[in-house]
């Protein structure tokens, strides 16, 4: 029985990397089912975009209020998760904190400064909450923000707050054991939770022990249940957001990708040199893109990183003047696709071929019609995913594979290959304005 405490946080642990393996093996599978691209150039910018917006949130502070609220919440996350170390060592190896008597009064230090960021946790949280459901800012009440997409976001917010009343909650009664009871170190007096002291004071040891052994093992328990909620959550892009700003599109923004095989084509027809022309690809498989295999795995993990927080679909000119076109809802929906054909493929099932498409079932030519091009939505995403990246691709199908579009987008393709501009006329008459102006 002295070590059943012990074998039971090996077995939790165990299930929780197993499910952690597991599903990120799963993510992985998802975001590969993409096209290669290689995104390994200029890696010393990539290093300083990672570090600047990733780890430094430099286009969060577009937004000041949201910006700091998020910050404590952030750095919250990565400090108070140093403490989870100690309580590693202390499930396997039986002790309490084990660090106590190793650091002293720096030790009491440390224990305050993580209580101090867990009530900046808590206050950001309950701020979030209610920003959500009761100040209702619009950009979390889109059409795409329905059901699932706002009960994730309000369950984050309450796991996080309960999670940190367990902190100051094991403190609280921790305090109160002290001196009772050899088994606990003499810490001294943590500031925060000692406001939740009166609340157990009363109470017999015994029973003080189990709240405090509760509150540990919940918020042990509560963490690792929460690293494999997180993978099913928007909050994926606590891991995703560092190798999603690392692989960014570095090209100037009005820069649009053109299509090799395509290129080489025209050269080819205008007599340039073309490299690789000795050994030209046998067939495209599709130009475009019309399903998520079309995408390259950048565009997947972009969608993967997404943080459903709207400030891309804010900013775009189409959906603030009514067009049905959302970035942040041509990112839930890829991203979607690539679950629905991994989650196919792992049970041996169509995957692909499945009688659906991301083009059609789930993003509509409406919505990609509706885009200008601006580059707004890249800009304003505080992770630099692009989702004008897959708008272009599925356009570029509709246009190439279809011949879908618009008919007065047609008519401007048909100007551009047979009079080198959109309008209707031929190049030699483009300066005839300038002379009826000059005779006028």
């Amino acid at each position: 029985m002295e070590y059943l405490p012990q074998i039971a946080f090996v077995v939790v642990i165990a299930v929780a990397t197993y499910l952690l393996y597991k599903r990120i093996t799963q993510i992985r599978k998802n975001i590969l089912l993409g096209r290669k691209e290689s995104r390994t150039d200029q890696r010393p910018k990539r290093w300083k975009t990672m570090w600047l917006v990733a780890f430094g949130q430099k286009k969060m502070f577009k937004r000041i209020v949201p910006a700091f609220l998020h910050l404590l919440i952030y750095v919250g996350f990565l400090v108070i998760n140093l403490e989870v170390l100690e309580f590693v060592i202390d499930g396997l190896a039986g002790t309490h904190r084990i660090f106590a008597p190793l650091l002293g009064d720096f030790y009491t230090v440390l224990i305050n400064i993580f209580e101090f960021l867990t009530v900046g946790v808590l206050v950001s949280c309950i701020a979030f909450l209610i920003r959500r459901n009761i100040l209702k800012v619009k950009r979390f009440h889109s059409p795409e923000m329905k059901k699932w997409p706002t009960l994730d976001a309000n369950l984050i917010l309450v796991i996080e707050i309960i999670l940190m009343f367990a902190i100051l909650t094991m403190n609280a009664t921790d305090m109160l054991i002290q001196g009772q009871d050899e088994h606990y170190a003499q810490t001294g007096k943590f500031f925060f939770s000692s406001f939740l002291t009166p609340l157990f004071e009363g109470l017999n040891v015994s029973t003080l022990i189990l709240i405090e052994r509760s509150a540990w093992w919940f918020h042990i328990v509560g963490i690792l249940a929460f690293a494999v909620y997180v993978t099913y959550s928007k909050h994926l892009h606590i891991a995703l957001a560092f190798p999603n700003t690392w692989y960014s599109n570095l090209k100037a923004k009005g820069h649009m990708e053109n299509m090799p095989v395509v290129t080489n084509e025209v050269k080819m027809m205008l007599g340039m040199p073309v490299e690789g022309a000795e050994n030209p690809p046998t067939e495209v498989a599709r130009f475009g893109a019309k399903d998520v295999n079309d995408l390259s795995w950048v565009n997947i993990m972009n969608a993967y990183s997404c943080t459903e927080c709207g400030r891309c679909s804010s900013e775009c000119p189409a959906n603030q003047t009514g067009k049905k076109l959302s970035p942040r809802k041509i990112m839930m929906d890829t991203r979607d696709r690539a679950e629905e054909v991994g989650a196919s493929l792992a049970k041996g099932g169509k995957g692909l071929e499945d009688g659906k498409s991301l083009l059609g079932d789930y993003i509509t030519k409406e919505e990609i019609n509706a885009c200008t091009s601006c580059n707004a939505c890249v800009e304003a995403c505080p992770v630099n995913i692009d989702p004008l990246s897959i708008i272009l691709q599925m356009r570029r199908y509709v246009a190439m594979e279809e011949s879908g579009s618009p008919a007065s987008w047609n008519s401007m393709f048909q100007n551009v290959e047979t009079n080198f501009a959109p309008w209707k006329f031929a190049p030699t008459d483009r300066f005839k304005w300038a002379k009826d102006v000059k005779n006028d």
